[in-house]
């Protein structure tokens, strides 16, 4: 079955987030103790990956015209919609944004997304995303505990994204060879590492950066990419 490895990925995410549900009930200094440490986490996982990047201008150019696009498009303002209509129909449980965007990004983005999806697609192998589903699902104890059933909702985008990868696998080898794979990969891990160390800066308190505005800058990091190669830039 070519899609089994996204499958166990999102039933792992969807069990961790309905046990971390569970261990909600806690005090709030413990609650905002643990929400730090996950900022924590979260902030030295947004860098390793940013770290990857080997040009940081073509980052830079993504943010940007990323950030213009996903303001452009109210990205953050149509999920904060979606996250209080969601929340009215489950029980008016709030922080269902954060959990929903911070779930989104940490399970999609980065290296093991890409590589798990194309391995499944191309040798039927699952190995790396049944590894991957270990990770989310645990993670997702810590997320939806502190962050709420936003976190739940997470694996259909990731089903979606890592689903279209494997779908799509051959007719991507078709076109960039493992090289130009590779930058791409890169591309988008330093560019989504970045988004992360902006959520990671949320759930700290440190500040607040409009995280759902610069998601559009993943597809234009594909798009810096591929002209990259196409012109050996």
């Amino acid at each position: 079955m070519i899609l089994l490895g996204t499958l166990v990925n999102g039933i792992a995410i969807a069990a961790g987030s309905l046990l971390g549900t569970f261990l909600t009930g806690m005090r709030k200094e413990i609650h905002e103790t643990v929400m730090q440490g996950i900022g924590l986490v979260v902030l030295v996982i947004g860098l390793s990956m940013a770290l990857e990047a080997q040009n940081f201008i073509s980052v830079l150019l993504s943010l940007v015209v990323g950030g213009i696009l996903g303001g452009w498009l109210k990205v953050e303002d149509r999920l904060n919609q979606f996250g209080k209509w969601v929340e009215n129909r489950w029980k008016g449980e709030s922080r269902f944004s954060t959990g929903f965007v911070t779930g989104t990004l940490v399970y999609c983005i980065g290296p093991m997304a890409v590589l798990g999806g194309l391995d499944s697609g191309l040798r039927g192998d699952h190995e790396v995303l049944y590894t991957k589903s270990l990770l989310d699902g645990f993670t997702a104890i810590l997320f939806s505990s502190s962050m709420g059933s936003g976190v739940l909702f997470s694996m259909i985008p990731v089903a979606l994204y890592q689903g279209a990868i494997t779908l799509s696998a051959g007719w991507i080898t078709q076109f960039l060879d493992k090289e130009a794979l590779d930058q791409v990969i890169q591309q988008v891990t330093a560019t989504g590492g970045i988004l992360i160390i902006g959520i990671g800066i949320n759930l700290l308190g440190l500040g607040k950066i409009r995280v759902g505005d610069l998601l559009p800058a993943i597809p234009v990091a594909v798009a810096v990419a591929l002209v990259m190669i196409r012109f050996s830039i």
